[in-house]
């Protein structure tokens, strides 16, 4: 199971790296059925935070994030965060995979719903609310982001660039409500981060020329559908077995 879930990262980073988003749902299913779940949250903050810095400051290039988009985000976050916490602790590590499932799946019908509207500004609290509990509990922010901000109308840069800003918000505040509530489980395994940092830096290089023929080809949107797909998957798989 460990070998699955590094190659999980490697193909996480490598979607997150084309498109901006992918990297917890494809890996976290599988991280979290080879560690205890507290522990898989904070494995998986430490691993989404390199993706994220590595998208924004390690391409040699000028960043254009939504930068209001990430501020009103952000501002709703802390106390979905708080309540992820509470969650975390509740449930178990099926019924986190459960979760995460449940939640992609939500955000798939909820795309359809929204696709070719123009979401209101008010969207925004709602998607950091819940985005900063999924970042505590399941470390699925990514499906509550895109649906908002896909409906905002973002070229694929200004959207590949603006949800990792968000991811790093993110997990700032899930690191803050992890320590305030005491969650010291969280803390991730030293061989583990060994292990999985540099696969995750192998995996967003190798995913690196892939955004620009998505954006060329109009296709984008639909490759971030299949990476929910395939997430749905991979969480039923692994609740399952």
């Amino acid at each position: 199971m460990p070998l699955i879930a590094a190659a999980a990262v490697a193909a996480g980073a490598a979607l997150q790296s084309a498109t901006g988003f992918g990297f917890s749902l494809i890996a976290a299913p599988l991280v979290f059925a080879t560690v205890e779940p507290e522990q898989a949250v904070g494995l998986m903050t430490l691993l989404g935070t390199v993706v994220n810095v590595l998208t924004l400051a390690g391409e040699r290039r000028r960043p254009r994030p939504a930068l209001r988009e990430c501020a009103w985000i952000l501002v709703a976050a802390l106390p979905g965060a708080v309540l992820g916490v509470a969650v975390l602790r509740a449930l178990d590590a099926i019924a986190l995979q459960i979760a995460v499932t449940i939640g992609v799946v939500a955000t798939i019908v909820a795309r359809r719903i929204a696709a070719g509207r123009h979401l209101p500004a008010w969207g925004a609290p709602v998607a950091g609310f819940v985005g900063g509990g999924l970042t505590t509990s399941t470390t699925t922010s990514g499906p509550p982001l895109i649906v908002y901000l896909l409906g905002r109308n973002l070229t694929p840069g200004q959207l590949r660039d603006t949800m990792p800003v968000c991811f790093l918000g993110l997990s700032l505040l899930g690191v803050v409500a992890l320590v305030v509530t005491g969650t010291s489980g969280a803390v991730p395994d030293a061989l583990l981060t060994a292990i999985l940092v540099p696969v995750v830096v192998i995996g967003h290089v190798a995913g690196r020329p892939l955004f620009g023929a998505l954006a060329r080809s109009g296709s984008y949107e639909k490759v971030v559908t299949a990476i929910l797909l395939v997430s749905v998957i991979a969480g039923l798989a692994t609740a399952v077995l």
